[in-house]
This record gives structure tokens, C-alpha cells and sequence, in this order.
């Protein structure tokens, strides 16, 4: 059978693959990327992504360079404060509220906040404008033969393509990761999420809120106004039986629910989208090569959604997949390039993993006595300045100057 050849196979085109098609066809590479759905760009289709992204602002060079940027600015809503409220007393009211501030870190804002509809629309669009970029919607790919100079890649339509790298962006269940026979270690807490976006009176002022009582955190990200009213994509974690309940309220009594869940800070919130549930668990692969393939996004590791690190910590595989190749484009998809991409990410996103993993458990805390020392501890770290702003940068994933250091 006839063996078509390229650089670079993505499989998996959701955010992280279309971003990484997106990154290596502007550098120039020449990119085939599939996945077994097309992708939905409306928000009013049954099967859109309603959940939100916040790129972080390390993202934003990497998004220009893709030649994203200009296309996704216009539609951003900028994150200027993290505020965390811990609720965690007798009542569901705030009892310390803490604002972590980009502006004592940086002039810009902590990120920019995106539908997950939106994005999709907009980089499938960039794809379009690039000649080296074949993009493949509704083709799965189905087997995966690895050898010392190529990786032959099979799809559902019969095809057979042999790229120096292929890249797995094919998420938790990953089917490339599978082939090559690379485990994962999993960690379930026993939750879900809830995700949908609402509408209320009191403005966010481009504020980023989680709200902690139990169950894990109820966060609130700022989307732009709809209707004449301040927008909110919200991320609400439980464990699963409460999601299972929640999701089935008659929309009067969930809005009810969510009132009172969010202590009442932005005032009665109004349901304005469908309700999507998804699990919530930790995971990380065993490694993130193979030969002539490299692991990224959801198929190396899945974190909960604390902090915007998820896609973040996806877009910072890409930056050191991106620039290896660039720095030697003739060693694209070499054990060696391989080797030294899972040298500089693996050990960094375990230490993510681990640090939310943490986070999680502390947001699920349900005794008043565990949920008091929660309560300590934010006041505790946020009182200390040098500390605070040390936390600030490492959720950003920046790089830590001599004066924090000293600091």
C-alpha cells in the first residue's frame, strides 16, 4: 500500500492538537492533523464545548508565532485578579477573600479568557491560511508502527502516512499512547464537574473567583457581556452524586443552588447555557516520548481544573517540542530531540500534578475543623508578600527573577 510521507502527524485536533498544527505550519514544517470529529465552532450546537480556557500570558508569544493571536485578541476576556473566597464556615458566606493581582508581577494581565467553541472556530480558520497544514476532520487514526526512522501512521479512511514525528494529542484515553504501550498512573477522586455559563448584575471586573467550601472549588471566569449583562463561564466541582443531582434541578431551583454556592458574590445568577458534565482526575504518563512520537496535552497528563494549569501545561509541551525542532530541524523526531523533550517536561509537569493534586483534595475538605485550617493557610501564605508573588509566578509558569528570589 502507497505510503504518503509529511513532517509531522497531530492526532487529536482538539485546542492543544489545532494550536500544535497551528505552531509548527507557521515555522514552516509540513503538518497533517486529524481527528475523529469535526470540530464544533458554534456555541448553539448541542455538542459544543462549553467550557472555557484561560491561556496565561507565557501562552501569548507562543499564540502570536502561530499566528493566533491577532484572530483570538478581539474575542479575549482579560484576567486581571485571581480571587480566592474560602465560604467554608457554618454559612455559605464569604469569610476571607483574597486577590492575588497581576499588576505586582507584571503589566499585563494574568491571561485571557476563550470559550472552548470560540477557539476551535478560530484556529481551524488559521489552519486554513496555511499551505503546509492539511487538516483532516472526521479521520481517526487507527494504528501506529514506530520504527528508527519514521512512525507509519494508519487511518480510518485507509490511507497510510509516514511522518519523521507524530505528535499524540489525543487526549486522557490517548490511542497512540496505548499503541506504543506507555502506562499512566491515575489518581479519581470521586467527582465531577459542571460546566455552563451564566449572566448576572453585579459586574466581574475581569476577576477570576473560586469559591471554597466542599466538594471542591466553585469558579467563576469572566467571559464578555451577553445581552447587556456581565458574563461568567462557571467550572462547578462536587463529587459525583451531587453533580448527578444538580444537573438534573429544574433550571428555578439550580439557579437557587448556584446562589448559594457562590455566597452571593456577583448577586442572583441566571442558567444562560445547556449544563455539561465531566469527570475530574489526575494523570500522568509514565514518560512523554516513544520512538518518533512525543506525548502532549491530555495523552501526557490531566489535571483538575485549579489554577487555568491544564492547557497551560499542554502549550508549554508544545513550546519545547516547537523549539527543539526549530533548533534543528534536520533532528525533527530523533531519539535524541525525543529524549531531551521528555528530560525538560516530565519531572516539571509531575511537580503540577502533584501541587494540584493537593489543591484538590484541600478545595474537597468537609469538616468545619479541616476546612478552618484551610482557611489559615490562605491567610497565612497571602499575608506574606515575597510568598504570594513567588505562588503568583510559579501558576504562571514563569521563571522566578534574582529579586524573588532574594526577596
Amino acid at each position: 500500500m502507497q505510503i504518503d510521507r509529511t513532517d509531522i502527524v497531530i492526532s487529536g485536533g482538539g485546542v492543544a492538537g489545532l494550536t500544535a498544527a497551528a505552531a509548527f505550519g507557521t515555522a514552516g514544517f509540513r503538518v497533517l492533523c486529524v481527528d475523529p470529529s469535526p470540530p464544533v465552532t458554534d456555541a448553539e450546537d448541542a455538542a459544543a464545548d462549553l467550557r472555557t480556557t484561560a491561556f496565561l500570558q507565557p501562552a501569548r508569544q507562543l499564540l502570536d508565532e502561530a499566528g493566533l493571536w491577532s484572530r483570538l485578541a478581539p474575542h479575549a476576556a482579560a484576567l486581571q485578579i485571581m480571587r480566592i473566597v474560602d465560604a467554608g464556615g457554618a454559612e455559605p458566606e464569604p469569610r476571607i477573600v483574597k486577590d492575588f493581582i497581576a499588576s505586582e508581577i507584571s503589566d499585563d494581565p494574568f491571561g485571557w479568557n476563550f470559550p472552548n467553541w470560540l477557539l476551535r472556530r478560530e484556529m481551524v480558520a488559521r489552519l486554513g491560511e496555511l499551505p503546509t497544514v492539511t487538516f483532516r476532520p472526521g479521520i481517526a487514526t487507527t494504528s501506529v508502527l514506530t520504527r528508527e526512522g519514521e512512525a507509519i501512521v494508519g487511518l480510518s479512511d485507509g490511507t497510510r502516512i509516514g511522518a519523521r514525528l507524530l505528535i499524540a494529542a489525543d487526549g486522557r484515553n490517548s490511542p497512540v499512547r496505548e499503541a506504543l504501550g506507555i502506562g499512566v498512573k491515575t489518581i479519581r477522586y470521586g467527582q465531577k464537574a459542571l460546566a455552563f455559563a451564566v449572566t448576572h448584575p453585579n459586574p466581574h471586573d475581569n476577576i477570576s473567583t473560586e469559591v471554597h467550601r466542599s466538594g471542591g472549588p466553585f469558579t467563576l471566569v469572566p467571559l464578555p457581556d451577553r445581552n447587556g449583562m456581565p458574563c461568567s463561564a462557571i467550572v462547578w466541582m462536587e463529587h459525583g452524586e451531587n453533580i448527578a443531582r444538580l444537573a438534573a434541578l429544574p433550571v428555578p431551583e439550580f439557579e437557587a443552588e448556584m446562589l448559594a454556592r457562590s455566597a452571593g458574590l456577583y448577586g442572583p445568577l441566571t442558567l444562560v447555557s445547556r449544563r455539561s458534565v465531566w469527570p475530574i482526575i489526575s494523570q500522568i504518563a509514565d514518560r512523554f516520548d516513544g520512538e518518533r512520537t512525543a506525548l502532549m496535552a491530555e495523552a501526557a497528563h490531566v489535571v483538575p481544573p485549579i489554577g487555568a494549569q491544564g492547557l497551560n501545561m499542554s502549550l508549554a509541551d508544545l513550546r519545547c517540542l516547537l523549539d527543539l525542532a526549530v533548533a534543528n530541524p534536520a533532528d525533527l523526531g530523533s531519539a535524541k530531540m525525543l529524549t531531551t523533550y521528555n528530560r525538560r517536561r516530565w519531572p516539571e509537569v509531575r511537580a503540577r500534578v502533584t501541587g494540584i493534586d493537593l489543591l484538590n483534595r484541600a478545595s474537597m475538605l468537609g469538616a468545619p475543623s479541616l476546612r478552618d485550617l484551610r482557611a489559615g493557610a490562605l491567610n497565612a501564605l497571602y499575608s506574606l508578600a515575597p510568598v504570594r508573588k513567588t505562588l503568583m509566578k510559579a501558576g504562571l509558569g514563569m521563571a522566578p527573577t534574582k529579586a524573588s528570589e532574594q526577596a
